[in-house]
């Protein structure tokens, strides 16, 4: 298998030793792909088509996917900082409206909407103590 990557001109990349971050991003940007709603059904017929689904995926991603870890908004709001309190606030309000106009659907608290400030796959050691503090 090393021999076939090597004569398609990939470099195989390996964890580097000791550091724990490099497998968990890719992991869940492969999860994120397989659960998009576009995920394609069957292979692609070559690779300008794999390439236009990727561009298309990159756009739906930074552009129309809120995420979850970062408060519902998107990355491009987040890069440009239009995930502002006033967003937050408002989303919240909405929120506690739709509780009080049919409370039984609603089994707690409604989503916190507290701007996010620092998102962590794996966290440094300071900051999980300081967060197992609180």
């Amino acid at each position: 298998m090393l021999a076939t990557l090597h004569k398609l001109g990939i470099v195989p990349s390996f964890s580097r030793p000791s550091v724990s971050d490099d497998n968990p991003y890719s992991e869940s940007l492969f999860r994120t792909l397989k659960y998009c709603p576009a995920y394609p059904d069957k292979p692609f017929e070559g690779i300008e088509q794999a390439r236009r689904w990727v561009h298309r995926f990159v756009h739906w991603y930074n552009l129309e996917h809120r995420h979850s870890a970062i408060g519902y908004v998107t990355p491009s709001q987040r890069h440009t900082g239009q995930d502002t309190t006033a967003l937050l606030e408002e989303r919240h309000k909405l929120y506690e409206a739709a509780k009080a106009s049919n409370p039984q659907r609603w089994s707690g608290k409604t989503r916190n909407w507290k701007r996010v400030d620092e998102v962590w796959l794996n966290p440094p050691r300071e900051i999980r103590a300081r967060e197992q503090k609180v």
